[in-house]
């Protein structure tokens, strides 16, 4: 036997083994063993580089440095789930699901929610590509030498029945048995133990050296696929189809026949999820036929077709010691209750929110009080009530402060609002910070090299007070701060400089206009396509743009009017910044279909769904998300939605399909 064919046999059978030992749980063969056939290949492999293979097993175990992690663009985006808390509200979720569909039977699929971090793995031709975080939704940052020393994860795939490539989506988690054998290490070097499973998994992702990645036990619980020709129609045969394929898919999924059917699923796994061997907080309903996916498509965040149901927040009761006050980049007021240090949900917590004056005055919290906290949905802990038993005698009544307590500024609140805001907007240090921080962040600027307290240290040096001065920092103005080397004080200046490439959506959003978040910054600047032409736009003109209402329009309006930031506006068109959108130019682009609305519905055969869409607007047309009288045609492919149908004909809209509507583009033509 040839050297390449017996390397090609050792991969093959380790493979195979790791696949039994981390996926199955089921190993054939002891450690001793597979140590023993690892360090022959590893022999082979050095005494013949010719044939190296990034995804043979001997790069499990790491070794590569990764100073900065590349950020990729996903090729679909990563959603958000909405999230659920009651069987009421799946009940609801159902009756939305069904206004669409119309009267047809519905299946789901009923997953567990883990506690992880979350990745997309891309395979080509059955190989590990490319693993991305989920970062933003739309890019994430590029983890593939971390994710191949996890043993679960194959690097190879098994079978042919494949895509040439496809993308699947999971949780990168640390199991309970691991992060507990971990912090037991750190304590017996006298080292603070990490907090939680899932920060730590998180954390891992992001470690420089992929050896010491390899060292944490890491695992990865795989649960949908996404890309063209996948060989299955539901999102349950999909699941079955991955773990033929060597993916780590749960085994806890169910397929529901009915709602009543999810919550028994969900009953179950309230009282038996303790006895999983990592984190789980609650649910994952998925509509399982893809079809029915696709007529039901996204909000501007969560997938419609699919929902997270929330199992009960631990609730735990400590002191309440003080409570102080934090400024937000807005001039919000934040009162914050500072908490004698407890266990929740496997964080020590020693703050919690208590959200505004309205909160504090109905449930009567007072320093000393023994409240009870919870985490609910939210990253923060909450207090959600007061033991009045355990309340010490002669305490008074919270007052809540009357004046801003960074600047003593006067509070102010508006009627009809439940916060207190600081109105010194251009004096305020934790605003013109906070502004400043927002400016930077990964979803506005995404400057590289400057951080949020790297911004606290230029303010409180004098160096900037407002998001255009960093366009006038140089390396000699920035090398004397605190913990700042040439390189970094140049990396500081060079991404700043790079900022100037970010688009206009981005730089709308960056500039922190109240209620203009990433989607709202989206769709203005679509349509007003420059910075220009927005500032002269008039309250009813905003108003009358998609999704654009009267808080957010006058918001806008009161934004622009301000003189500070015109100058701040000017001096950022002068410094170079991307004030007018990048139109992608198709050279086939028309105007053919301009003034009309179309409704894309069912599965297509020459376009893709996406691909139609984009046909659409790129020849001048608008696509809309549902049937109204303002709809000139529905696109209808196979499997339409029985409601879409009947709503359609109530309408008496023109059901065409797709070859009809290249016809319609050819007779536009003439």
């Amino acid at each position: 036997m040839d050297i390449l064919q017996t390397i090609q046999n050792l991969r093959e059978e380790l493979n195979l083994h790791n696949h039994n030992y981390y996926v199955l749980d089921a190993p054939t063969i002891s450690d001793l063993e597979f140590d023993q056939k690892l360090k022959q290949l590893q022999a082979l492999e050095n005494q013949h580089p010719e044939y190296f293979d990034e995804n043979s097993p001997t790069q499990r175990v790491g070794g590569t440095i990764t100073k900065n992690f590349q950020t990729v663009a996903h090729d679909y985006r990563m959603y958000s789930l909405d999230n659920s808390y009651s069987k009421e509200d799946l009940i609801d979720w159902e009756n939305r699901i069904q206004k669409v569909l119309g009267n047809v039977e519905i299946e789901y699929t009923c997953e567990l929610k883990y506690d992880g971090a979350s990745i997309s793995i891309t395979y080509e031709n059955g190989k590990l590509k490319c693993a991305v975080t989920r970062g933003d939704g739309f890019q994430g940052d590029d983890v593939t030498n971390n994710i191949k020393t996890i043993r679960s994860i194959p690097l190879k795939l098994k079978g042919n029945n494949y895509p040439e490539k496809f993308d699947i989506r999971g949780e990168i988690i640390l199991p309970l048995a691991g992060f507990e054998k971990m912090n037991q290490e750190l304590i017996e070097i006298g080292e603070t133990p990490y907090s939680n499973p899932r920060n730590t998994a998180s954390g891992s992702l992001k470690l420089q050296d992929s050896t010491e990645v390899a060292k944490r036990p890491l695992d990865c619980l795989l649960y949908f696929l996404i890309g063209n020709n996948l060989p299955f129609l539901s999102q349950y045969d999909g699941l079955q189809t991955a773990k033929s394929w060597g993916f780590k898919v749960p085994n806890e999924a169910r397929l529901a026949h009915s709602l009543d059917e999810v919550f028994a699923f969900i009953d179950h796994w309230d009282t038996h999820r303790h006895k999983l061997p990592y984190e789980t907080d609650g649910v994952v309903i998925k509509v399982n036929r893809f079809q029915y996916q696709e007529e039901l498509g996204y909000t501007a965040k969560s997938p419609r077709w699919a929902i997270a149901y929330k199992f009960k927040s631990e609730q735990v009761s400590t002191i309440l010691n003080s409570i102080s006050y934090q400024v937000g980049r807005t001039g919000a007021i934040t009162p914050v209750a500072n908490l004698k240090p407890v266990q929740l949900a496997g964080t020590i917590v020693k703050r919690a929110s208590l959200h505004n004056a309205d909160q504090i005055e109905k449930l009567d919290i007072r320093v000393g009080d023994t409240v009870f906290v919870e985490k609910g949905g939210e990253i923060i802990p909450k207090i959600i009530a007061v033991d009045l038993t355990q309340r010490p005698e002669n305490t008074e009544p919270t007052q809540y402060i009357t004046h801003c307590p960074e600047c003593q500024t006067e509070l102010v609140r508006t009627e009809g609002e439940a916060n207190h805001y600081c109105p010194n907007f251009y004096g305020c240090p934790p605003q013109i910070i906070g502004r400043i921080q927002h400016y930077i962040s990964r979803k506005a600027m995404d400057i590289e090299g400057l951080g949020g307290e790297t911004v606290t240290l230029l303010f409180n040096n004098n160096l900037v007070h407002n998001y255009a001065d960093l366009y006038e920092l140089t390396v000699e103005q920035v090398l004397p701060l605190e913990r700042m080397a040439q390189k970094s004080a140049e990396n500081l200046v060079n991404g700043i400089e790079n900022s100037k490439k970010i688009p206009f959506e981005n730089v709308l959003y960056a500039l922190g206009i109240r209620y203009v978040g990433e989607t709202v910054a989206k769709k203005l600047a679509k349509h007003y396509k420059n910075i220009d032409a927005l500032q002269q736009a008039s309250l009813m003109d905003l108003i009358l743009v998609d999704e654009i209402g009267d808080r957010i329009a006058s918001s806008v309006i009161e934004f622009f009017e301000n003189e500070e930031n015109q100058r701040i506006i000017n001096r950022l068109k002068a410094y170079g910044i991307q004030f007018e959108i990048v139109e992608k130019i198709n050279p086939n682009a028309t105007q053919k279909l301009v003034g009309k609305t179309f409704v894309v519905s069912g599965v297509f055969s020459i376009y893709s769904r996406d691909g139609l869409k984009e046909a659409i607007e790129d020849n001048g047309g608008k696509v809309g998300s549902s049937i109204s009288a303002k709809t000139d045609y529905v696109i209808a492919g196979e499997n339409m939605g029985p409601a879409k149908l009947e709503k359609a004909n109530q309408l008496k809209i023109p059901i065409i399909t797709e070859h009809d509507f290249i016809q319609l583009l050819n007779d536009a033509e003439h």
